[in-house]
């Protein structure tokens, strides 16, 4: 769950998979994008500035946390806002940050598209890239970071901002900045060398006054988050830096493993007496005790580590909270925002917030002979959803500083709905999907990220792009309402630390997050069976489901049966069925589904849709805040699939990658039946992939009922324009 992208592929290894390379599947039919140009004007159906409107930003409205734990305007507090994020996690490969006119366009474009924050990653590379000395940021790139800083708030679009992102810091010398080389995340919580360059950093690019602004970010109620260093979790980074033959944990950490055991056993016997054994050689006296050989070891000499971890994580976090309160920021500040295990939730204890990161189908390289999965998150029941959902602190804001089902995936299709649903259910507070930039004003920039989709590149992609799109309604704008119940997991300390380092809250419990609200959280707790106790061996879900059953939270008519994989949520919004990789959205406003099978017919609420051609996402969403059944002007999403043009893969299950293609994007041929009630005429236009309404291809009077085909007479689409006469 690391945002950099390695290669860890050698050049023979890639040529090797390159003789074995498979096509695209011959059976399909993909169209060829046609859109260049992918700036939306004002009034498109794709333009929902007006629909999802970003009020200016002020002293007066700052982002501010509430009695409830929600984050909301300082001037309505009892009015939570929820945050779709736009990743900007640029590089020179990706194009970097743009110029003036082009920041101008982009913002305006970001506002257009529904996002109202937008999160600043690797920064700290972007300024140091090709710089030999240590904190000499190239100033054309400052400059356009200040600029486009300044170009987002004029559009009402709030800031959260990486305080480091490269294990390079602000070090000069290194052309590895977007690596996962260098040990500076462990060094800054061990080293106070180290941490003074994280804090000469806050001071010189956050506490510095912005000439655009007139005000320092770190001042400015634009900037809502920080997180002081990303994915900087002790145990995480270790992972991250694992290889061959070299021991699990670093070196650096022994010295002060040892302090921290000395501060705690009076003596080797009384550490031994616990571990049940030392080393031969190892004497705490002398601060020779070493550090487990392996991670996956379970013994208390793993147990003792995780509680010095928390520790120091705990700690490190304290002191970076000062430091940035110092530089005079009032916002939400948010450390070890990845690595879901009981460890890092202790770790995260006493923060006012919480972030994290997850991914469904992890990809590490653009190299040949990268791989993936090929998995539904259906098919898991969202585990990436449920997974950071059991990291969360009850009452707290919680935001998704990072999250994708990545390209190439086949199933991709579902992010759209699976991770904006469920993250409205539970009501975070902002959804954050990664990449470097959400959007691109236009196909075909000579820039090696940007040649052909890739991970990552979530922009280039209509599928990507759709989900995004529906995001902003079930997420931002509310379709899917925030669940009532929230289900405490009780949480007692360093107690809870078992001797496996990578312990997690079980499946089956967190099985609970697609019912209702589920989070961590400590006494005092509600004076109700509503609780998931500590130790979780004592815990029963089907108890839980027994206890919301009761109490009529879940309604006589919910369907939920988790022995047949059907979940669903106690708004009765939202269900999930694992068997048949199908998810369904109802709401007022949007009616969803994501499928991989649908030959059959599904009514949902308004919507009846079926015999579709392909495994897709087809939604219905209201543009007029009306209820679908009235609404005379709706936007219908359909996405199935996408991908380059010569794009080759050296198996038939489309998991290892031999040659990511070129542009063109082609998308996958589909047609699907779906209707809708309704009186008075009706047509149905496509919608280019530029906002552009296209002409008319399908229209009646009365009750509208049509086959979509999502490859038309000026090329293929993922929208569509369903308008209603009186």
């Amino acid at each position: 769950m690391c945002s950099s992208i390695t290669r860890r592929f050698s050049v023979l290894l890639a040529l090797g998979f390159l003789l074995f390379a498979f096509p695209a599947r011959a059976e399909d039919v993909w169209s060829p994008v046609r859109e260049i140009s992918l700036e939306f004007q004002s009034g498109s159906p794709l333009d929902f500035s007006v629909l999802l409107s970003n009020p200016p930003i002020s002293e007066e409205n700052r982002i501010v946390i509430n009695k409830d734990g929600r984050l909301t305007h300082a001037d309505a507090p009892e009015q939570p806002v929820r945050f779709l994020c736009a990743s900007l996690g640029w590089s020179p490969a990706s194009g970097g940050f743009p110029d003036h006119d082009g920041a101008d366009r982009y913002a305006r474009q970001l506002k257009m598209h529904g996002y109202n924050i937008a999160r600043f990653h690797f920064v700290d590379a972007a300024l140091m890239f090709g710089r030999s000395a240590d904190f000499d940021f190239n100033p054309e790139i400052l400059d356009r970071f200040h600029y486009l800083m300044a170009a987002l708030k004029r559009n009402g679009i709030y800031w959260i901002m990486d305080g480091l992102s490269s294990s390079r810091g602000a070090y000069g010398g290194f052309d590895d900045r977007w690596e996962l080389t260098g040990e500076l995340k462990l060094e800054v919580q061990i080293d106070e060398k180290s941490f003074q360059h994280w804090l000469r950093f806050q001071k010189e690019i956050l506490a510095t006054v912005n000439p655009y602004t007139g005000i320092a970010p770190i001042r400015d109620p634009a900037l809502v988050v920080i997180v002081p260093f990303n994915e900087n979790g002790i145990e995480f980074d270790s992972i991250v830096h694992q290889r061959d033959g070299q021991p699990h944990y670093s070196t650096l950490l022994a010295p002060a493993f040892n302090t921290w055991l000395q501060s705690r056993y009076p003596s080797t016997e009384a550490l031994a007496d616990v571990w049940g054994w030392v080393k031969a050689g190892e004497r705490l006296e002398d601060g020779t005790i070493s550090l487990p050989a392996s991670r996956y070891e379970k013994t208390p000499r793993m147990r003792d580590l995780q509680a010095f971890f928390i520790d120091v994580e705990t700690r490190s976090a304290e002191r970076m909270t000062a430091a940035l309160r110092d530089l005079g920021f009032k916002g939400v500040i948010i450390p070890y925002n990845n690595w879901p295990s009981i460890q890092t939730s202790l770790s995260r204890a006493g923060q006012q917030a919480v972030a994290m990161n997850t991914y469904q189908d992890w990809v590490g390289s653009y190299e040949p002979g990268s791989t993936m999965g090929q998995k539904s998150s259906i098919a898991d029941a969202a585990a990436y959803v449920r997974v950071i959902a059991a990291a969360r602190w009850l009452n707290r804001p919680f935001i998704v500083t990072e999250y994708d089902h990545l390209f190439w995936s086949r199933y991709r299709y579902e992010a759209g709905i699976v991770m904006p649903a469920y993250a409205a259910l539970q009501n975070w507070d902002v959804l954050c999907r990664h990449g470097h930039g959400p959007i691109v004003l236009a196909y075909g920039e000579d820039f090696a990220h940007k040649r052909q989709m890739l991970p990552y590149a979530i922009a280039l992609d209509p599928v990507a792009r759709a989900g995004e799109t529906l995001a902003a309604l079930l997420f931002r704008r509310g379709d899917v309402r925030g669940s009532p119940v929230s289900i405490p997991f009780v949480v007692n300390g360093i107690d809870d630390l078992t001797q496996n380092t990578q312990e997690r809250e079980p499946d089956v419990l967190t099985g609970l997050a697609l019912l209702g609200a589920i989070g961590l959280q400590k006494d005092p707790l509600p004076p109700n069976n509503l609780v998931v106790p500590s130790p979780r061996k004592t815990a029963s879900a089907a108890k839980i489901m027994a206890v919301l059953r009761d109490g009529q939270l879940l309604g006589p008519a919910n369907i939920t049966n988790p022995d047949k994989g059907i979940f669903e949520s106690d708004t009765n919004q939202i269900a999930l069925d694992q068997s048949k990789l199908r998810i369904t959205v109802k709401t007022e406003r949007t009616e969803a589904i994501a499928f991989a099978d649908l030959t059959d017919t599904v009514t949902l609420g308004a919507l009846t849709v079926g015999n579709a051609s392909a495994k897709g996402l087809f939604a219905v969403s209201s543009l007029d805040d009306q209820p679908i059944r009235a609404s005379r002007r709706l936007l219908v999403i359909y996405a199935t699939d996408a991908q380059n043009s010569d794009m080759r893969f050296s198996d038939n299950q489309e998991r290892v990658i031999a040659d990511f293609g070129h542009l063109p994007v082609r998308i996958k041929a589909g047609s699907i039946d779906f209707s809708l009630p309704g009186e008075g005429r009706w047509t149905v236009s496509p919608v280019g992939l530029d906002g552009k309404v296209k002409p008319v291809v399908a229209d009646g009077n009365g009750i509208l009922s049509t086959r979509l085909s999502n490859v038309g007479p000026e090329g293929p689409t993922t929208y569509f324009l369903v308008e209603r006469q009186p």
